[in-house]
Parts: C-alpha cells; sequence; structure tokens
C-alpha cells in the first residue's frame, strides 16, 4: 500500500483539530479510532510524523510540566496545520471516490474465476511431440 506512515499525517491533524492541544501519548490512543489503514501503526512513527509537522510548522508543541513526573510535549495545530487538513481532505476525497468507482466496477465481475485446475478435467498433460503432431 505504499508508504502506510503518510497516511498517519491527516489523521493526527484531525485529531489535533478535534481535540485542540494533545499529548503524543493521548493521540497515540485516539489513532485507531480514525485510522486510514488496517495496519498497526506503532508509536514511534507517531513521533516521527509529529516531528515532521512540525518542521513543516503544521504543528507547534510546547513542554508542559502541569502533571507530576517529567515534561511532556504538547502538541497544537497551526493555521497553516489547519490548511494542510483541507488539502488532506480533498486529496483524501478524490481518492475515496476512486476506490468506491473501483470496488464497484470489481464487484460487477462477480465471484472471482475459479482455477483452470479447478475447471479443467483432471487428465495427465499432454507433451509438446503429442501436440504438434510429431
Amino acid at each position: 500500500m505504499g508508504n502506510v506512515y503518510r497516511f498517519l499525517e491527516p489523521v493526527v491533524l484531525l485529531l489535533l483539530k478535534t481535540k485542540g492541544r494533545s499529548y503524543g501519548y493521548d493521540l497515540a490512543g485516539e489513532m485507531a479510532q480514525y485510522a486510514l489503514t488496517d495496519a498497526e501503526i506503532d508509536r514511534g512513527a507517531l513521533y516521527r510524523t509529529l516531528r515532521q509537522l512540525e518542521q513543516n510548522g503544521y504543528v507547534v508543541s510546547e513542554w508542559s510540566v502541569r502533571h507530576s513526573g517529567p515534561a511532556r510535549r504538547l502538541y497544537s495545530l497551526t493555521q497553516q496545520g489547519e490548511q494542510h487538513l483541507k488539502e488532506w481532505t480533498e486529496v483524501l476525497g478524490h481518492l475515496s471516490a476512486a476506490m468506491a468507482r473501483f470496488v464497484k466496477t470489481a464487484e460487477a465481475f462477480g465471484e472471482p474465476a475459479q482455477d483452470a485446475a479447478e475447471t479443467e478435467p483432471a487428465t495427465a498433460p499432454k507433451s509438446p511431440s503429442v501436440i504438434a503432431g510429431v
């Protein structure tokens, strides 16, 4: 399916849009709710995606020390990130329509064809010399 991790990006953007601000750990817990693939996403991929989004100006983070324990990064969406989410929404809308057309066309052909071994009688294969009449 190509680069599955690329599909993390729109999910992270959507989660940050709906939540406002969030810790990476919390985002990881909610990824499955909006996942665009069946592939299991590891937390390392999520944090790499967050870093890349931040480098591109779509997400900002700040250190939060409100809770006991170590400081944690609190992520939020930027105005550029909101625009990028709109772009992703458009792209995924087109992809969704194309996939729906594909599935509809494939389903129109009905059941998959049986293997040749299942449809032909079980006879010994003819050698090339028999076929050629030699």
